[in-house]
């Protein structure tokens, strides 16, 4: 019997801050040995899978580049569906201009079909100001991702859903959000993965993200405690995981 299918949320499960979570390379391992199908998804855009790898094998994780999705590659993903051969504003890093660029968009501030925001470290007042004119003129706003903040070295940072309600408030134009837990960014990577949810597992450390979206993906979903929601929290929720485990280290693959 084939293993399961297995989508990873990254921070909180496979890594916590600048480390990776201790048990977290066995289990990919595991994973391999079994020859299951993977993906380790994350809402930052930020990064192209390949600068992504190279990014958590500096810190001991190796996750083929592969084997990574990003809510950046699920936007162009449902751009692709909609308007093929369109054009984006965008504000946002390499990740998200090379998904982009990679479905064909043309990338532009001159009557742009979409806005597209995603994850920055230099959110400008002129490109934001840009983006408001933009959508105000109509054009359609897109987000990648509707986390408020980020954390930082400093603390936290305000990140792409802080910088949308700035753009909704202006505008009176609320975005799309393609990442977590839209359920279509589970949907875009079970594509990608060539899965079907009956014989998918989502493995996540938040039940306001993770788990509602693998829920309403129709996956099973595993809990882990080494992220953001504790063991007393789960009670708070209409929902459960189908399980819920200390760490990956606990998973065996099925």
């Amino acid at each position: 019997m084939a293993a399961k299918n297995y989508l990873l949320d990254m921070d909180g499960v496979l890594v916590r801050g600048g480390s990776p979570i201790p048990g977290a390379q066995e289990f990919i391992g595991r994973l391999e040995k079994a020859g299951a199908k993977f993906a380790v998804l994350t809402n930052n855009p930020m990064y192209t899978p390949r600068d992504l790898h190279h990014r958590l094998a500096a810190i001991g994780l190796h996750v083929p580049y592969d084997h990574l999705f990003t809510s950046a590659m699920a936007t162009a993903q449902f751009l692709n569906s909609q308007r093929p051969g369109g054009a984006a504003y965008v504000i946002g890093e390499t990740g998200l201009t090379t998904a982009l660029h990679e479905i064909g968009y043309t990338l532009t501030d001159r009557s742009p079909d979409y806005v597209v925001l995603g994850e920055t470290k230099d959110y400008s007042y002129e490109r934001i100001s840009r983006a408001v004119r933009l959508v105000a003129a109509g054009a359609r706003f897109i987000a990648t991702n509707p986390d408020p903040s980020g954390p930082s070295e400093k603390g936290i940072d305000p990140a792409c859903g802080a910088m949308a309600a700035l753009i909704e408030k202006a505008t009176g134009v609320a975005p799309y959000f393609v990442g977590k837990p839209n359920p279509l960014m589970m949907r875009s990577a079970l594509r990608f993965l060539g899965a079907h949810s009956e014989d998918t597992v989502m493995v996540g450390d938040r039940m306001d993200t993770d788990i509602v979206a693998g829920i309403e993906s129709g996956v099973e979903t595993i809990l882990v405690l080494t992220g953001v929601t504790r063991e007393e929290d789960i009670a708070k929720w209409p929902y459960r995981p189908t399980r819920v485990v200390p760490s990956v280290a606990q998973i065996d693959i099925v």
